[in-house]
């Protein structure tokens, strides 16, 4: 991840992320979510490599809040959100935020 300041708003606006550490000239900030989860963000000096799959992905309760958070996400011309619809058995979407592919489902099918 290149952009260490712009993913902190990003993570706090969108998903509740509240940032409790940056190092170094913003190269490492360590996110702490409501639930606990500890997000640590880096600055990479070279791009990265993922498997061609490799995402991360937040669990959501029902359609209603994956689609709220697609709504959100889709007024960023930036983010360019996939739309909802059905992944495997659950209900969601993919976009990038960097080099950063990200899922949002819900496991009910719809």
């Amino acid at each position: 991840m290149s952009r260490i300041p712009e993913a902190i708003t990003f993570f706090e606006t969108h998903f509740g992320f509240t940032c409790v550490e940056v190092k170094g000239d913003a190269a490492l900030a360590v996110l702490r979510g409501a639930d606990g989860f500890i997000l640590v963000l880096m600055r990479a000096k070279e791009q990265p490599l993922y498997p061609k799959f490799f995402h991360i992905g937040f669990l959501q309760q029902d359609a209603a809040a994956v689609d709220y958070i697609f709504e959100q996400l889709n007024n960023d011309p930036a983010l360019q959100p996939e739309k909802p619809g059905k992944i495997r058995d659950t209900y969601g979407f993919y976009f990038y935020f960097d080099t950063l592919m990200i899922e949002i489902s819900c496991p009910q099918p719809v």
